[in-house]
């Protein structure tokens, strides 16, 4: 959905008038989540298992680095949170250069490669909710932050639909405390 569209036009009036009527913060997040959710899925349903797949990862390992004490295993947490996230961001954002860089260094040294040349659709807001969750994970790492136990408010964090799409990448230190209250 973009947000010069008709239909967040109707979407925008329905969520604000449905948020100001629930009482309760877990009531209203739980609404701003699903909201965020019916947003990002409006463009491409399938891209939402890739969010969603980023958020529990980050989530999980964001409450293991707050249980582990070991520098070893926080680390290795650390890297695990890290490699997933770029990965995902990799193969989405540089596979159909790479595979263009390979075919062409190929031919330039007389090798034909058939591999598949395909353009990989690019995820709305993969950017920003990529580095918005890994700056989370590093931040707890260095205990700058305590880990957010609620998967409501980690997954609102991170799918919050304002800023999903177009930035800014929030710190977790300034926009959690705000989903809280």
């Amino acid at each position: 959905m973009e947000f010069n569209s008709v239909a967040f036009l109707i979407f925008l009036p329905i969520v604000w008038s449905l948020y100001h009527a629930l009482r309760g913060a877990h009531a209203r997040s739980c609404l701003l989540l699903v909201a965020s959710y019916i947003f990002y899925m409006w463009w491409r349903i399938d891209f939402a298992v890739l969010l969603l797949g980023s958020t529990l990862v980050d989530f999980f390992c964001g409450l293991a680095l707050g249980r582990v004490e070991r520098v070893g295993v926080r680390r290795l947490i650390l890297g695990l949170s890290v490699t997933f996230n770029l990965t995902l961001l990799v193969t989405f954002k540089y596979f159909s250069f790479f595979v263009g860089e390979i075919t062409s260094l190929g031919r330039l040294f007389g090798a034909e490669f058939n591999l598949p040349a395909q353009d990989l659709l690019l995820p709305m807001g993969i950017s920003f909710y990529t580095f918005q969750t890994v700056s989370y994970t590093i931040e707890v790492y260095r205990r700058k932050i305590h880990p957010e136990a609620n998967p409501v408010r980690f997954g609102l964090y991170v799918s919050f639909f304002p800023q999903l799409v177009a930035g800014p990448i929030e710190r977790p230190q300034r926009l959690l405390p705000q989903i809280r209250s």
